[in-house]
């Protein structure tokens, strides 16, 4: 019995200290990197949709309010394009595409932050979903410290981290490879519709942390107390898209229309579809929700002039237009 004890404890540590010992690719140039940069030909779409809930500039405390700065639609399109939006503290990004992306040979996606360089890394931890409900997370690993800080302006080894979105610098994406959720019965893996980013709170206080897979604490530059603060998500590129899949929906999204767009403080908008329409929600600029009807006319007697977009849900697909309101 005292044999098997001391041949269980001898296993565990063993099995602790080789997770805790192992590291993961380095920053950007360095032999063994997977950083894949913008212009690189894998690349075959970008972002054509995005709803972001905002998390607080600093979560401990919220009288600060909510990160504000970018909106939604600078997650579209190729990275360093257009700008990027502010997840704040715990906040959150999902994204949508022209096609499903597919499991194929390789990582089938990327994901692009802003960081200025190779250590200072805002990170955030990456799902999926095929229906836009049902959400995977991709297993994550943080060996970083758990006990002391990273300050506001920190550093962070990037060997140190994997499967979180934020590991490279700017117009470098994170690739992330969907054969890692293989026989998870909740997604298909040759049809995700949806992918979430979600900042991670990089504090070391239990109250606020967010956990790796290991339910390790990580840890990164915090607070961020800034409305440029917590995850900046400037860009996913998809790298394995299933056309085939795809190509009813994109044929169904050519068919919605709305009109007038732009249109002006007052005047009415209609939504044509060839499909039933069941509801549109409104979310503004910081990806809050500010309207909803079951009709396809909206009135914009109470917006206030600025960009919104449209979530239009049909019978058969989702797509989200952008408004503007003069």
């Amino acid at each position: 019995m005292h044999n098997k004890v001391f041949i269980f404890v001898a296993l565990f540590f063993v099995s602790f200290f080789s997770i805790n010992a192992q590291t993961y690719a380095p920053p950007v140039g360095q032999p063994g990197t997977t950083a894949m940069h913008k212009d690189s030909s894998a690349f075959v779409n970008w972002v054509i949709g995005c709803n972001v809930t905002r998390g607080y500039q600093d979560i401990s405390n919220t009288s600060l309010g909510f990160a504000n700065a970018g909106d939604s639609s600078m997650a579209f399109g190729i990275a360093l394009s257009n700008g990027v939006v502010s997840l704040g503290d715990g906040g959150s990004a999902i994204c949508t595409f022209q096609y499903p992306i597919k499991n194929g040979a390789g990582p089938d996606f990327a994901v692009f932050e802003n960081s200025f360089d190779d250590t200072f890394l805002e990170l955030a931890l990456v799902e999926v979903s095929s229906d836009g409900v049902n959400y995977v997370r991709f297993a994550s690993h943080s060996l970083t410290d758990t006990v002391n800080q990273t300050g506001t302006f920190g550093s962070t080894d990037a060997t140190k981290i994997n499967n979180l979105a934020g590991k490279y610098r700017a117009a470098y994406g994170t690739p992330f490879d969907l054969q890692e959720l293989v026989g998870n019965p909740n997604i298909n893996l040759n049809s995700i519709t949806h992918v979430k980013i979600i900042d991670v709170v990089g504090s070391v206080n239990k109250t606020y942390a967010k956990r790796d897979s290991y339910n390790n604490m990580i840890n990164d530059p915090w607070p961020t107390a800034f409305a440029s603060g917590g995850f900046d998500l400037d860009a996913i590129g998809v790298i394995n898209q299933n056309t085939s899949v795809g190509l009813k929906e994109n044929t169904i999204e050519k068919n919605i229309y709305v009109y007038p767009n732009p249109v002006n403080k007052g005047e009415e908008i209609v939504f044509y579809s060839n499909e039933k329409i069941e509801n549109i929600e409104i979310y503004n600029s910081l990806g809050e929700k500010v309207n909803s009807t079951n009709t396809n006319t909206l009135n914009t007697q109470e917006f206030a002039t600025g960009i919104y977009f449209a979530k239009i849900n049909t019978s058969k697909v989702t797509v989200t237009k952008k408004l503007i309101v003069n």
